[in-house]
């Protein structure tokens, strides 16, 4: 029996126990590798789910910024730029854009090779996620909050040290490079989602994106999601740092860094042309409420 404890010290004994039971009313604690693994089947399971989104995204690189409307479709996905370098696009620039789209719509051998690269990227994540649990160890390093693009708002978060295991045989050069990362995962116990990955390299790795090559050490890969509608998770940030040689004579520089926000859901079976659609249409209804503004401020 364990009335005769306070409120006060059952949430404490809850810290103590394990990173799992950050409240009295949450499942037994588990070990840190354990919660990995249980989050690790949860997040590859999300993955597969029809639950489609539009959303606005905005990538920055050395080059400059790009602003696209993005939504995910049942054939692939479907980007429309709208701005560059925060500036909306001309008229012959918006042109060329929706000259593109129109090209993957009518062009079925444009469509397949945007499905098939996508296919391939999609395996190597499901192959880099699916490693987490075996490739590194972990230990509980402490609490955050959630907050809005960081897990689910108010909820504790659970914090991970990482750090490769020794024993791990990566099975080919896609998982190579997590050899030479350490850092923290921040997971979100009651969903099993993980909120944060944020590791940086401490020594020059190989790695297999279909090239022969090597990043340097010091490089960051930061990515970081939330519940961003309800029952809806999605990436908010994903911050890319990376030098290194590709093929072993061409220099590799990847400095990037991603936001995305504004989710909203769509039908599941919206086709890749009613998702360009739907993209001028909002595309539209963004440029007329810019407008009304600028006309109210003066």
């Amino acid at each position: 029996m364990l009335s005769h404890r306070t409120p006060l010290t059952l949430i404490l004994a809850a810290h103590l126990a394990f990173a799992g039971a950050v409240a009295a009313d949450q499942p037994a604690p588990v070990a840190p590798s354990d919660l990995v693994r249980r989050t690790v089947d949860h997040e590859l399971a999300a993955a597969t789910s029809d639950d489609r989104v539009m959303f606005l995204n905005r990538k920055e690189t050395i080059h400059g910024s790009q602003t696209k409307l993005m939504v995910e479709t049942h054939d692939a996905m479907a980007g429309l730029l709208v701005a560059i370098n925060g500036r909306p696009l001309s008229q012959q620039e918006r042109q060329d854009e929706e000259n593109r789209l129109r090209n993957l719509v009518q062009n079925p051998e444009e469509m397949r090779k945007k499905q098939g690269q996508e296919k391939e990227d999609e395996a190597r994540i499901r192959r880099i996620i699916k490693a987490l649990p075996d490739a590194f160890l972990y230990e509980q390093d402490g609490f955050e909050s959630g907050r809005p693009g960081l897990g689910r708002a108010g909820e504790e978060l659970v914090r991970l040290r990482m750090r490769p295991n020794p024993q791990y045989n990566p099975p080919s050069r896609v998982e190579q490079v997590l050899t030479g990362m350490q850092g923290s995962v921040l997971i979100d116990p009651r969903d099993n989602r993980i909120a944060r990955i944020d590791v940086t390299l401490f020594k020059d790795v190989g790695f297999g994106w279909g090239i022969l090559g090597h990043l340097d050490r010091g490089g960051r890969f930061l990515v970081e999601q939330g519940e961003v509608i309800a029952g809806h998770w999605d990436i908010t940030r994903m911050d890319l740092a990376f030098t290194g040689r590709v093929l072993l004579f061409k220099g590799l520089n990847i400095k990037q860094s991603e936001v995305s926000s504004d989710f909203r859901r769509v039908p599941p079976t919206l086709t890749f042309a009613q998702g360009v659609d739907l993209l001028k249409k909002q595309d539209a209804e963004m440029i007329a409420a810019e407008a009304a503004e600028n006309n109210k401020s003066h």
